[in-house]
């Protein structure tokens, strides 16, 4: 039935804020075994909320399927922007990928490392836990992404706030803080050499650039946090039966594609070499409901002056 109607509608259309390298793959294959056009816009989850609500207030309804963070999906949860889908691979996914109301689901996991220059930095040398980088020694080495307050709310929770504020205020205060947007920017600057080392990246992206044989690697300190991202189906999709489809795609084939690369898939049928890692996952509820009490919290720490020399 879904196919039949699929074919019918021609396609849909895909918003994401997924780096196209990893999404294109999957688009790649449904096309293939479906004929059906996958149409994508992309952008920042910043960008893509505020997008489709604008688009509800007019009435313009013009994406099917939206693959984003999970924050900005509970965003649009709340807004009444998606559907609940129940969708028989649901059962075949791992329980911190769904969500109680069910109208987005996670799709892959993505787990915040640390990167260093492997020219720059030895291995021997690295920083053991959390509290080993307020050592002076570690002084106009540090980078983190600009934007990255949910990890940092995250690792507060697992910390303990009375904890890990007074030891970030700590390594700001001794060592300073190279701040950068966006971390694939931030991931290249390791690399480069011009950060020697990155607190918040993707362990994805630095194997990608280390595997193309950049003097780069990643590492993790406990406890080590993992951004749920995910997708859901548009309230008002004008291909319903594509989108569907493709909704089935992603959490069926598309996890055992998601499985090859550097992300995490949230399949049990296709699990990817870090499934079993023991980190913990964001709460997106959480991040939206105290977000901005700590993302406050976090602006005023990375915007600090860096230490006198």
């Amino acid at each position: 039935m879904l196919i039949d109607g699929a074919k019918k509608e021609g396609g849909l259309t895909l918003y994401t804020s997924q780096q196209l390298s990893d999404t294109n793959p999957i688009i790649e294959a449904f096309e293939k075994k479906y004929g059906l056009k996958v149409t994508v816009w992309r952008a920042s989850p910043d960008a893509v909320v505020p997008r489709v609500l604008n688009e509800a207030r007019s009435k313009h309804y013009a994406f099917d399927v939206v693959e984003t963070e999970g924050q900005a999906l509970e965003a649009l949860h709340r807004e009444q922007q998606l559907q609940a889908v129940h969708t028989p691979f649901l059962k075949t996914l791992i329980p911190q990928s769904l969500r109680p109301h069910g109208e987005w689901v996670g799709t892959r996991l993505l787990m915040f490392s640390l990167a260093y220059n492997t020219n720059l930095i030895k291995k021997e040398d690295l920083p053991k836990t959390w509290d080993d980088l307020a050592n002076p020694k570690w002084k106009g080495k540090l980078g983190i992404e600009a934007k990255d307050d949910e990890w940092f709310y995250s690792l507060m929770l697992q910390l303990g706030p009375d904890k890990g504020l007074p030891l970030f205020r700590q390594i700001v205060a001794t060592n300073g803080l190279s701040v950068r947007r966006g971390h694939s920017l931030l991931t290249n600057l390791v690399a480069s050499g011009e950060v020697p080392m990155a607190l918040t990246v993707y362990n994805s992206r630095v194997q990608q650039l280390k595997d193309k044989g950049a003097p780069i690697d990643w590492f993790v300190l406990k406890p080590t946090i993992a951004q749920l991202n995910g997708a859901g189906v548009a309230r008002n999709a004008p291909h319903p039966y594509a989108a569907l489809l493709y909704f089935d795609f992603l959490l069926n084939e598309g996890q055992a594609i998601l499985a090859k690369q550097e992300a995490i898939s949230v399949s049990k049928s296709f699990p990817s070499p870090l499934a079993n890692f023991p980190f913990k996952v964001t709460d997106p509820a959480k991040l939206i409901d105290d977000g901005e009490k700590w993302s406050q919290i976090y602006e005023q720490l990375t915007s600090a002056p860096p230490p006198k020399s």
